[in-house]
């Protein structure tokens, strides 16, 4: 069998779990570190190695995937005493999947240019239903080369990998998807509640609007989830803020993105920052029956 990249992967939380697991099912040599390091129980027992640090990771492989929760996350990662530049050597290729700051992604890129490290920035759409059926969207940042170097790891969790130009532009792209989701949230929401308050069947209404025009990700993934009343998390009410905070750094007026923030931070302060963004129904919909 052909010789395999050894692959480093920090950041095991919802979506990194199932994104390494794919990376150790299809037969890649695994390095994984968390900063719980609980969560890398499952794959150290199915052959993953742990390390202790970020900087430990870079020592033993050729790649570097990352995936952790805030752009200060990530600058620790990468440029802490123990991160990834400090364990880094020439030729290695890191990878950041995190939603973060198309600035930050420059500042890698440029520091890794100095160390003879690629740094893409790949941030992933999908939530957790997309890493664990392996089907993400990969948005990526960075230059050609580098891409073709890993697109094969990529593959083993994404259906969708497209370079959208040079170091920050993969974060620019997740920030314009996270924009549209801002949309459709509100709006299966609203719909939802609309149809309730008119007594009319959600199973139904459900059922035909993913049928036609109005058909979309969120209403046909997350309408079930909220008719099911459940609000774990495929992705944190607290990520989300974070990513339309990033997106309204922006210049540019972007009145729908500001009301969804305010709308999630809102639901953030009633103490739900830790639920899946589907709990935005929560604004409106309380724990007793509607009339």
């Amino acid at each position: 069998m052909q010789n395999k990249k050894r692959v480093g992967f920090i950041g095991l939380g919802v979506m990194g779990q199932a994104m390494a697991q794919h990376l150790l099912d299809a037969g890649y040599p695994l390095f994984v570190y968390n900063r719980t390091q609980s969560k890398a129980q499952a794959l150290v027992e199915q052959g993953a190695k742990w390390c202790e640090s970020p900087r430990q990771v870079a020592s033993e492989t050729d790649v570097v995937l990352t995936i952790v929760g805030y752009p200060s996350d990530v600058e620790a990662v990468y440029l802490g005493e123990d991160g990834l530049f400090a364990g880094s050597r020439e030729g290695q290729i890191f990878v950041d999947l995190t939603t973060s700051s198309p600035k930050l992604a420059i500042k890698l890129s440029e520091q890794g240019q100095e160390k003879g490290v690629k740094v893409l920035d790949a941030p992933v759409s999908g939530g957790d239903l997309g890493a664990k059926r392996g089907s993400l969207t990969a948005m990526v940042g960075g230059d050609q080369e580098g891409l073709e170097a890993v697109e094969s790891i990529l593959k083993c969790f994404s259906h969708s990998i497209v370079l959208h130009g040079g170091p920050g532009s993969g974060q620019h792209a997740k920030a314009s998807n996270q924009i549209m989701i801002a949309g459709t949230m509100t709006g299966m929401v609203e719909t939802l509640r609309y149809a309730r308050a008119n007594g009319l069947d959600l199973d139904k209404v459900i059922q035909t609007l993913t049928g036609g025009a109005a058909n979309n990700w969120s209403l046909a993934n997350y309408g079930p989830r909220i008719l099911n009343e459940d609000y774990s998390p495929g992705f944190f009410v607290k990520h989300y803020i974070k990513d339309l905070g990033i997106a309204l750094e922006s210049e540019l007026e972007l009145p729908g993105t500001q009301l969804a923030y305010d709308l999630y931070q809102k639901l953030s302060d009633l103490g739900y920052a830790d639920a899946g963004t589907q709990a935005l129904i929560k604004l409106w919909w309380k724990d007793e029956a509607e009339d």
